[in-house]
């Protein structure tokens, strides 16, 4: 009896059952996404985005076999496995296509974890951490079979009450928690491997051309919460004085304003001398850029330009030496070190000013910048009646040439804009 009445043009018969199982859970999808969430309940919700959570695992388990088992894909295209066929058939990145293969074999050789991702209860990202794990646990020549049976139990175990992340940590430690006598030694040694590793540190910088830099960093795990505990510190307050005005605050913006006020506010006499002179920023620009709100000035001897006005504010914060220049360029000033305040000015200032001096901020103390109200680059002093305390959002404000403000009797600062 022949079949070929019922091979449509693509090659696959359409009563094949899987074929009509994929067809029934596409048209179901289709007709969910003509439902509208705005007006489900919260609680109906919660329910649903769970019960998606085990479907999207499910679906993920099904792939995976077919992966698992399309070595003959490769075979039939000439790839080196079936990765190739989804970069060029359907437009899978490469390193995605290959992380998916990788998760797919992995899957084959752990029975419990392909188990839970099949039933829903291992997500396909823990899946992968739990498999990257095992594999290590089994290159470990003093782990045994046993051992990493009972490492995948626990982990898949684990996977019920850790999001990936801890999964990741808990993947780590699990051998000390099956044996903590016969791993104690082991996980040593690989908490000293790690950290040899973490001093392969680097630094990269990009000017965007547009007044930003990004900046791409690697430092140890210690270096790094260190870091992020600083910047959430400083961030936090500036979040909730937000959030009690009713304004939105972007987290990482926060994060981003944390870290440049570590970086502007960083004592520069820690820092190495160079040719017997402490690091110092240099500002070149001219004498009509000194005197007017509009302008620009060269930061450093690269020539990069910055705002006359963010000069000025940097005059207010850094060891800056002004190079200011006449008609023909040539040097007329080679100004004198603008200091921070000393920290007794700083500590006096705070208890004086309480905060942030700006009428209508209530940044604390501890998150303010010392303020020349007569500017450096004028002969203001860097003395008590001549500074106040402003955050540096305000500390901008000020130095902005499209804002004015005046000095009310009460020593707060009142902005106002310039038209």
């Amino acid at each position: 009896m022949s079949l070929e009445h019922d091979v449509n043009h693509w090659g696959t018969n359409p009563s094949d059952p899987i074929d009509a199982e994929l067809a029934a859970i596409e048209s179901s999808l289709d007709k969910l996404l003509t439902a509208d969430p705005a007006y489900w309940r919260t609680g109906q919700k919660k329910d649903r985005l769970a019960h998606l959570e085990t479907i999207h695992a499910k679906q993920a388990a099904l792939k995976l076999r077919v992966l698992a088992s399309a070595g003959d894909i490769a075979e039939e295209t000439g790839a080196k496995d079936a990765s190739g066929w989804l970069r060029t058939e359907l437009l899978v990145d490469k390193a995605t296509a290959r992380s998916q293969i990788k998760l797919a074999a992995g899957l084959a050789k752990y029975d419990l974890v392909a188990a839970g991702l099949a039933e829903g209860v291992v997500s396909q990202d823990k899946a992968r951490v739990i498999t990257k794990a095992l594999d290590v646990i089994e290159s470990d020549p003093a782990a045994s079979g046993e051992d990493l049976v009972l490492a995948e139990k626990l982990l898949v175990d684990y996977a019920s009450q850790l999001t990936a992340n801890e999964l990741k940590i808990a993947g780590r430690r699990v051998l000390a928690e099956i044996d903590p006598a016969r791993f104690e030694a082991a996980e040593a040694k690989a908490l000293q491997r790690e950290e040899e590793h973490a001093r392969r540190t680097f630094f990269q910088s990009r000017d965007n051309g547009d007044g930003t830099i990004d900046i791409h960093a690697r430092v140890s795990r210690a270096v790094g919460i260190r870091l992020r505990t600083m910047l959430d510190s400083l961030a936090q307050p500036r979040k909730w004085s937000a959030q009690d005005k009713g304004r939105k605050a972007p987290y990482d913006r926060l994060l981003g304003q944390a870290f440049a006020r570590v970086v502007e506010t960083y004592d520069v006499d820690l820092l190495p001398r160079h040719g017997g002179h402490a690091t110092t920023v240099f500002i070149t620009m001219s004498v009509e850029d000194l005197r007017k709100d509009l302008g620009t000035a060269a930061l450093g001897f690269d020539g990069e330009k910055i705002t006359a006005a963010e000069a000025r504010r940097l005059a207010c914060n850094a060891d800056l030496v002004p190079v200011v220049l006449g008609t023909n360029s040539e040097v007329l000033d080679l100004g004198r070190t603008a200091r921070l305040a000393h920290p007794i000015q700083h500590r006096a200032l705070r208890l004086r000013d309480q905060g942030c001096q700006a009428e209508d901020c209530d940044a604390p103390a501890a998150w303010t910048e010392a303020h020349h109200l007569t500017p450096w680059s004028e002969g203001g002093k860097t003395n008590l009646a001549n500074m106040v305390l402003l955050c540096p959002s305000d500390h901008r404000r000020i130095h902005d040439a499209g804002s004015g403000y005046e000095r009310l009797p009460d020593g707060r600062i009142r902005f106002t804009r310039r038209t």
